[in-house]
């Protein structure tokens, strides 16, 4: 009989009080069902289902003994309650093999019916297992289904032949279907909890591995942080500032100020192509060969073409010169050959505005390396654009890169920036612009200080709570207006 059926269907098969006990049998499981269901123990409530649907079983058709085998879809014994009582697991698992190979469960599970047997003696589908400790003289052993599945196996035994009637083969193939919904629940519930515990699993084993990569990330932000300077280096008559905002834990950016032989003072501002991990690792690259290269005071081949004012390729030892300025630039070249050369699988690059200093007289050489373009600032607004001279560092090799010179008067102010200033975008996702920068910049200054904080705090009022995309960073150079050129 269908498992959908309800009392009024069955009403005309079983008498009315066969019809209740049926349905009251039901409702006695889904509610042990719904007791045990709060357990954290899975087994605890399959085998609470099994006890419970036995109990049921034997008080419907009076039986004495009664024993439920479970089924997986494979066939597969996954759980089961015997009438011999608490045995050991290799016995149980001895019994279940041989009922199920040769009994009567077996048959049941074969032919999917229900198997009636009104003389144990003189059936050959029962089989007497040794030291079996109960008379078995009839048996019933219905098939639970639940659509096409066989969900388990359930036998009833009484001492007595012909004990199991019609009407209660009747009753208990209604009764097995409802048992079958209870089951099938159960097995839902059971995969359900089995789904939750492995998605808590997971999700502890993310928090973990989150854990693990933000103290890395972390990790990461202090070396990073390491390359900067930690302090900016003092010159006499000159003032140096910084901003410096990265958008995540770690950056592309990069900015540098440092001393070089003869008395020059290096400066560089660069960004690191892409984002993330990769990008930051590239940016401690880019700034450690700059500060590498630049620091040399003699090569064995000149990279310097003083003809064409530009820096790259190679000349004979006869050219080489004593350590200036010009000597100082030829790190664009080397660090575009290095990177090219040595990384060109990973097509990463830079752009950046690297200038050499002679702190004396304000004479200032530089290479703009495909970055955005740096601004000499006067009284009266921008004096002078600083756009790039050459591409981006790294792209491709033996790259020459032409070089300028300019010399910033007492007061002039040198500034320069990455395209995180330009491209920041407000919460309505417009960004905030050249065309806005330079508007800025076009107003007087005292100080490279008031510059900076002016543009910092219309830049992060545009930006409001909306997120950051891109690495912000600027850095001014100023000569104090006290100093006669």
């Amino acid at each position: 009989m269908s498992e959908g059926l309800t009392k009024r269907e069955v009403s005309g098969i079983l008498s009315v009080d066969a019809v209740s006990a049926a349905f009251q049998a039901q409702s006695a499981l889904f509610k042990k069902f719904i007791s045990v269901a709060k357990s954290p123990d899975e087994a605890e409530v399959i085998n609470s289902l099994l006890r419970r649907t036995i109990e049921i079983s034997i008080e419907l058709t009076g039986a004495e003994l009664g024993s439920l085998i479970l089924l997986d879809s494979e066939g597969v014994v996954i759980d089961s309650i015997l009438s011999r009582g608490e045995i050991s697991p290799e016995q149980s698992s001895e019994l279940i093999e041989s009922v199920l190979e040769k009994g009567l469960a077996g048959w049941v599970k074969r032919q999917r019916k229900i198997g009636l047997v009104n003389d144990t003696e003189n059936d050959d589908r029962w089989l007497f297992l040794p030291e079996q400790p109960y008379a078995a003289r009839s048996a019933l052993a219905l098939p639970i289904i639940s659509g096409n599945m066989l969900l388990g196996i359930l036998t009833l035994i009484h001492g007595l032949p012909g004990h199991f009637k019609q009407e209660m083969v009747k009753l208990m193939e209604i009764t097995a279907s409802q048992v079958a919904l209870v089951l099938e629940n159960a097995n839902l519930f059971t995969n359900l909890n089995e789904s939750y515990n492995s998605l808590a699993e997971a999700k502890r084993k993310i928090e973990n591995y989150s854990l693990a990569l933000d103290r890395e990330l972390e990790s990461c932000r202090q070396i990073q942080k390491s390359f900067l300077p930690r302090q900016l280096p003092s010159l006499p008559g000159w003032n140096i500032e910084e901003f410096f905002f990265p958008a995540h834990r770690v950056a592309g950016d990069f900015y540098d100020v440092f001393m070089l032989p003869g008395g020059y003072t290096g400066l560089v501002i660069g960004d690191v192509c892409d984002k993330g991990v990769g990008s930051a690792l590239f940016m401690a690259l880019f700034r450690s060969l700059i500060r590498i290269f630049s620091g040399q005071a003699q090569l064995s081949r000149s990279l310097v073409n003083t003809q064409s004012q530009t820096v790259g390729g190679a000349c004979d030892a006869t050219s080489i010169r004593q350590y200036n300025q010009v000597d100082a630039l030829r790190t664009v070249a080397l660090t575009n050959d290095y990177i090219a050369q040595e990384h060109s699988e990973m097509s990463m690059f830079a752009t950046l505005f690297f200038s050499v200093l002679d702190p004396k007289d304000g004479n200032m050489i530089y290479i703009n390396g495909g970055h955005e373009a740096a601004f000499v600032i006067n009284k009266n607004g921008i004096r002078e654009s600083l756009t790039p001279t050459g591409q981006a560092v790294g792209m491709f090799p033996q790259v020459k890169f032409e070089y300028k010179q300019i010399q910033l008067q007492p007061g002039e102010i040198l500034f320069s920036y990455t395209d995180g200033v330009i491209d920041a975008r407000s919460p309505e996702d417009e960004r905030f612009t050249k065309k806005r920068l330079i508007s800025l910049l076009s107003q007087s200054a005292d100080s490279a200080f008031e510059l900076m904080e002016r543009i910092g705090t219309s830049l992060f009022d545009h930006i409001g709570k909306a997120p950051q995309e891109d690495d912000i960073t600027m850095l001014t150079l100023q000569r104090n207006k006290n100093i006669k050129a």
